[in-house]
């Protein structure tokens, strides 16, 4: 892999065809291991290709279609099995990387639910097992189907795969397990089992497996069931799904009633009650890794409170009450060879170190972010050095530290730009209002005049979450760009219309690389899109800190195009910024970016020649028939009988927009005890104001 090109190195064309090129040969091994259980190359070889897939695509967005590899969750329904709906979705945890990392995660759950520093919370510890994730459904005491963890929301159906594991019985013993029930956890290959299966493998003449969890996948996943017999596989019950009654009050005595139904359950599995009592068993089963029989890539914490689980809820696509503390990123030392600087969408200015080429983690890296000025110069990395690389999360590449930072003769301090390597403008460090202090990031000035802004907000601009036009990629934009085609978004939607009217020449149906047939389905992509979404189209506008969740908040707060920017026109106005302030979620730094950019006459002339050519969707209204679905509700004072966090999340989830500040457009006020200032404005504006308890009767919780 190191003989191939520096992916930072690619030009579009190259990028393309490097990308069709390693989602063939992903796509291959896939069905080789997957429906033949005979992969052709290591489990490292096929994590390097993914690997540089990702790259390609971090790069390059708009490769990542859905087709792609990477766009996979999970082992994803293959089609060779039928499909089955979790009930209750299979969503992945957040990871933690060191002991700060925990010490916050706690932190965060006592925060949330309104708990003193020094309340004990109870987490419990258990070892992460790298294996595949299975739900097996019972009713009534019998096993209705079993399933993979697919993309989380579906799975394949391997119900009678998974009864031939000896660790999952047909029929629940024993008594008291609910009328439904859904037990997950994680099916694996212990290593003696492994080395025995692999002796099988040669002896038979067939490749050997290269780690437990692939052997552990691709057996599960055998058309015949009989297949699967065959492998020494193994479960370990950790969770549950969907349940007709409680198992019990904590994770700890439901995990010990799975095990008295029947299922292996982790002897490691601890319950703690302080961040060093985590942290100590962390380090336990991390001296114990190498002894256990089975392959784990670090620690699972959970709340041990199932009424606190529920308080908690979920983030995104993890809960707020578990998190994944993994084991430390494979490192290896290499030298740095130059560094480069790349400029982005913003502006912003990011050293890059390019290595000689090491393998990390089973990934050949041959760059690595040295993030900013200042970390750069903290950890006084210089070109020639020896340092240390880790896959941070082992993902993301990084410059740990240099090796020998005292040796003779190293080179001069790396000397940061304070111009734009592209056009050549100012590259400036901001000051933060609220500290004063620098920016840890320096930003070009030219704004639009640089190209490599320009054309990198026209290719987030095409983007998958933006306005996601198929067949308008990086290389498209780069041309089009060059070529003065597209020098702004509008240009983009007549395109057709100059290229019909004879402006284009020549046309672009006689370029190479395209045909009445592309050209016609790039002209039917782009009018498909003409119709968008408000939370999208102000995401697509690649406005600094003002990112897809910020503008899903501006999308549901001002519900259309016009109310949107006549607030983000008019911020001069303290009473509009007041109250864009005052959204719960929005803080100065995007207000500030959005009157810098509203300001700028000549985007407002842009956005002008934009809406033209669009039909820009009002926000829908929150599908809930909640008796505060729309509405604007602001929480004060002392709440009794949840926090505050907890107040505005269940606010939320019923459909109301939540604030932080009172003003004539909030409906309701609910105000507990030491409310103050905001409550006597309410008055004044005859603002409802409801207690802790009338809050809760209106909700239909009283």
């Amino acid at each position: 892999m190191s003989a191939l090109k520096d992916v930072d190195n690619l030009t579009a064309d190259e990028a393309r065809a490097e990308h069709k090129r390693l989602a063939k040969e992903i796509a291959a091994h896939d069905k080789a291991y997957y429906q033949h259980d005979a992969p052709k190359i290591s489990d490292a070889a096929y994590d390097t290709l993914r690997q540089r897939l990702e790259a390609v695509e971090a790069r390059f967005p708009e490769l990542a279609g859905a087709d792609s590899p990477t766009q996979r969750v999970g082992a994803a329904p293959s089609g060779k099995f039928g499909e089955i709906v979790h009930a209750v979705p299979m969503l992945s945890l957040g990871n933690a990387f060191n002991d700060e990392d925990v010490a916050d995660f706690v932190g965060r759950i006592r925060r949330f639910l309104g708990l003193a520093e020094d309340a004990p919370v109870a987490i419990t510890a258990e070892p992460k097992i790298d294996g595949l994730s299975a739900s097996i459904r019972y009713e009534k005491g019998r096993i209705v189907h079993g399933a993979t963890r697919g993309d989380g929301q579906t799975g394949e159906d391997v119900t009678a795969n998974l009864l031939t594991l000896d660790d999952i019985p047909d029929t629940l013993p024993g008594s008291g397990w609910p009328d439904v029930l859904e037990v997950r956890g994680e099916v694996y290959m212990s290593h003696e089992d492994f080395a025995a299966l692999n002796r099988r493998q040669e002896e038979a003449g067939k490749p050997a497996y290269k780690n437990p969890r692939n052997a552990a996948a691709g057996s599960l996943r055998q058309i015949d069931p009989a297949m699967t017999a065959q492998r020494p596989l193994r479960f370990f019950a950790y969770a549950w799904g969907e349940v007709s009654a409680p198992l019990a009050e904590t994770q700890l005595d439901a995990v010990a009633r799975l095990g008295d139904w029947g299922f292996p359950t982790n002897p490691l599995m601890k319950r703690c009650e302080s961040v060093d009592d985590l942290i100590a068993v962390y380090r336990d089963i991390e001296a114990k890794r190498a002894t256990l029989g089975y392959d784990i890539d670090g620690v699972v914490y959970k709340t041990d409170r199932l009424d606190w689980q529920e308080r908690l809820g979920f983030v995104a696509r993890a809960p707020r009450w578990a998190i994944a503390h993994k084991f430390p990123a494979e490192q290896a030392t290499t030298l740095l060879e130059a560094i480069d600087i790349q400029v982005g969408r913003t502006g912003a200015l990011t050293p890059v170190a390019r290595l000689t080429p090491v393998t990390v983690g089973g990934v050949v890296v041959t760059n690595a972010t040295l993030h900013n000025q200042d970390e750069l110069e903290r950890k006084d990395i210089r070109i020639g050095d020896t340092v240390v690389i880790q896959r941070a999360g082992d993902v993301i590449p990084q410059v740990v530290r240099v090796v020998d930072p005292d040796r003779a003769g190293r080179a001069e301090p790396f000397e940061f730009p304070t111009e734009c390597p592209v056009c050549g403008s100012q590259a400036l460090r901001e000051h933060d209002p609220k500290t004063g202090k620098l920016d840890a990031v320096r930003r070009c000035t030219g704004g639009l005049i640089c190209a490599a802004q320009l054309k990198e907000r026209l290719k987030h601009f095409v983007s998958r979450k933006a306005f996601d036009i198929e067949g308008l990629g990086t290389r498209q934009i780069d041309m089009f760009h060059e070529e003065g085609l597209v020098r702004e978004p509008a240009d983009i939607f007549t395109l057709k219309q100059r290229n019909e009217a004879g402006e284009i020449a020549p046309p672009l149906q006689e370029r190479e690389g395209f045909g009445e047939t592309s050209i016609g389905n790039l002209f039917a992509a782009i009018d498909s899109r003409r119709t968008i979404a408000l939370g999208r189209f102000i995401n697509a506008l690649g406005i600094r800190h003002v990112g897809e969740n910020t503008a899903q908040l501006f999308a549901r707060t001002y519900g259309s195009w016009t109310a949107f920017r006549q607030a983000a026109e008019n911020l001069a106005d303290e009473v509009v910024r007041a109250e864009m302030l005052g959204i719960d979620g929005i803080g100065n730094a995007a207000v500030e970016a959005l009157d810098q950019y509203f300001t700028e006459q000549h985007n407002r002339d842009l956005l002008d020649r934009l809406v033209a050519e669009l039909t820009i969707e009002d926000a829908e209204a929150v599908a809930n028939d909640s008796p505060v679905a729309g509405k604007t509700v602001v929480f004060t004072g002392t709440l009794e009988r949840m926090t505050r966090d907890e107040a505005k999340a269940k606010a939320q989830s019923l459909g109301a927009k939540v604030s932080g500040s009172v003003s004539g457009k909030t409906d309701y006020l609910v105000a507990g005890p030491g409310a103050g200032s905001k409550a006597k404005k309410a008055a004044e504006l005859g603002v409802e104001t409801l207690t802790e308890d009338e809050w809760f009767v209106l909700i239909g919780e009283g």
